[in-house]
């Protein structure tokens, strides 16, 4: 009886050694994918590398690179503001899980308000700014001037600047090379197929930037009417005016919307595009003062491909 409680204590405590080994095991492999220093390779865990963006259009370009080895999620939902929107508590608990943090960097209010706060649930956790190497333009609608934004700090954007870098397909390579770039310093293992991934997608970009040029080959000069000014870099790269009826965030006064039916009058304006997060009742009220119509285009569409060649088109049917 002596000798078979003996034999059952140790086949116990083989087994509580064995499984607190396993979990211990498990654990590492775990934390080790979730709390990387910048200058930590990924583990061997199967698991994706969870990268965080801010809006709808850098989930394409991670997805592009990254492939299957990442897991892609967003800040600013379908349908919000990012110049307004408030992250959910269980968002910023989820920054406890990412391992690369993906910003516009170009001064889009939602990162100037909330990524401290963001950066505070995971010290670890790399970030990456998305706008590294282009050349923002001032926030006003029809000032073009540039600035060179290569210099910046990485993360920082600058309030004075148009936040919209994205709508430029020019603009997305350069997005695209740096989010290569940050995979790769996270997880240089696998390097090649990055490479690849980004190669062939910014083909894509190129070819993009080649329709849009040909399409609107005969719109150079053409001024076009939007509620938000969202445009300024894609009209910059194809030679349009945007004209903004917002401005600041605001409404126009009752001036304000006579200078700019006045405007749309003069210049034979006669569609207003608009963007789905807005409320654009000031946009209806113009286009029924000109007897125009009123155009649905949305800079943070899902499917920036399709969504580009769509926005495109609305511009080629003024």
């Amino acid at each position: 009886m002596e000798k078979d409680f003996k034999i059952l204590f140790v086949l116990v405590g083989l087994i509580l050694i064995i499984s607190g080994s396993l979990i211990f095991l498990s654990a590492k492999d775990y934390t080790g994918l979730l709390n990387l220093s910048n200058d930590s390779e990924i583990s061997n865990s199967s698991q994706k590398i969870l990268v965080v963006a801010s809006v709808l259009p850098q989930k394409e370009f991670v997805d592009a690179v990254g492939g299957d080895k990442v897991q892609t999620v967003i800040m600013v939902p379908p349908g919000a503001d990012p110049h307004t929107y408030e992250p959910k508590a269980s968002q910023l608990q989820q920054m406890a899980n990412a391992v690369m943090y993906v910003q516009v960097g170009s001064g889009i209010e939602f990162e100037l308000s909330w990524m401290d706060k963001i950066q505070s649930f995971n010290q670890n956790m790399y970030i990456i700014n998305g706008s590294k190497g282009i050349n923002l333009i001032k926030s006003s609608e029809d000032d073009h001037s540039t600035e060179d934004n290569s210099n910046h700090d990485e993360g920082h954007g600058h309030s004075e600047s148009d936040p919209h870098v994205w709508v430029s397909p020019l603009n997305a390579m350069i997005m695209v090379e740096n989010i290569y770039q940050g995979l790769v310093k996270i997880d240089p293992k696998n390097k090649e197929y990055y490479l690849i991934n980004k190669e062939n997608y910014i083909k894509k970009l190129s070819q993009l930037d080649k329709n849009v040029t040909s399409e609107l080959s005969d719109k150079k000069g053409t001024k076009i009417l939007v509620y938000h000014p969202s445009w300024g870099y894609f009209c910059q790269e194809y030679g349009l005016t945007q004209i903004a009826i917002e401005k600041e965030g605001k409404d126009p006064t009752p001036k304000g919307m006579a200078i700019l039916i006045n405007q749309a009058k003069k210049d034979n304006i006669k569609v207003i595009f608009i963007s789905p997060q807005y409320n654009t009742r000031s946009a209806e009220v113009i286009a029924s003062e000109i007897g125009g119509k009123v155009v649905s285009i949305d800079e943070l569409a899902p499917d920036y491909l399709n969504n580009m060649n769509h926005v495109v088109q609305s511009f080629k049917n003024l």
